[in-house]
């Protein structure tokens, strides 16, 4: 799949969430990387003292890492060089790095391992259920992260591939509302890093059918904006709590703190007006 302008790089999330484990479990060595197709490629390192493991293509099934990635669920050995419950073809460059104890955790978004985090050491011990717990919590984060991207990626691939004709504008300009709410929506849940990305295109989804903001438009908060989208498609204010995850009082307060700004009586006003400062698509 050809990679989306929008996305940030997946491998910049599997760093941060590596570097996170190092700090917060003191683990001498961890890395990772993400899977393409059958093939998982070892790209980010903590710890490493060779560059044995650097750029290492691990093959499905194969070592532990490729045994993780078959079952997409965590496994780990005691001693790498001696395990009986994997194969051994990545023996010299985990030996060369002196590594034993070793966990893998798979990162798994629609049936599939996207990516594997792993956590070792160099002496006997076994790695402990603290280190066990900061890995699988990283798995988790990343798993989630690589859902909102590709979720947004095939939102935007749909929005392209249907572009608007004048027969059917009224129609494009409402689906357009729908994927500027939804947009929106995926953005809570994101990194800020796709988040700053997410908010961008919803500006520009709203320049692209209302022109660029008035020099005159209220200054809306991002929640305000938010509401107001959700306001829009017709949601209540309960139906608006539970898409963002807010409480109804919550949302009946940012839905009146617009208001007010927008010099609006009703929802509707809001809307209206948000729109033609600009601020809604």
């Amino acid at each position: 799949m050809t990679p989306s302008l929008l996305r940030p790089r997946d491998g910049d999330a599997l760093r941060s969430e590596i570097r996170w484990v190092a700090a917060k479990a003191g683990v001498p060595v961890v890395f990772g990387g993400e899977v393409h197709e059958d093939t998982l490629l070892l790209t980010e390192f903590v710890g490493t003292v060779t560059n044995g493991l650097r750029g290492l293509p691990v093959l499905r099934a194969s070592g532990l890492g490729g045994r993780v990635m078959d079952t997409r669920r965590p496994a780990s050995v005691a001693d790498y060089r001696s395990a009986a419950t994997i194969t051994h073809h990545y023996d010299v460059p985990v030996s060369g790095e002196g590594i034993r104890s070793v966990l893998a955790v798979p990162v798994v978004v629609d049936s599939r391992s996207r990516a594997i985090l792993y956590a070792a050491t160099r002496g006997g011990a076994p790695l402990g259920d603290r280190t066990t717990d900061f890995l699988m919590q990283a798995g988790r984060r990343l798993a989630t992260e690589i859902t909102v991207r590709d979720e947004v990626d095939r939102r935007l691939r749909l929005l392209r591939s249907a572009p608007p004709a004048l027969d059917t504008a009224p129609a494009v300009v409402e689906e357009l509302r729908d994927l500027h709410a939804e947009l929106r929506e995926l953005a809570r849940t994101a990194s800020d890093e796709l988040r700053t990305h997410l908010h961008d295109v919803c500006e520009r989804m709203a320049r692209t059918l209302n022109g660029d903001p008035s020099s005159d438009a209220p200054r809306l908060s991002g929640r305000e904006i938010d509401v107001l989208a959700q306001v829009a498609l017709g949601c209540t204010n309960r139906e608006t709590a539970q898409r963002l995850c807010l409480g109804p009082e919550t949302v009946k307060s940012y839905l009146r703190s617009a208001m007010a700004k927008l010099d609006a009586h009703s929802r509707h006003e809001a809307v209206v007006r948000a729109r033609r400062h600009g601020l809604l698509p």
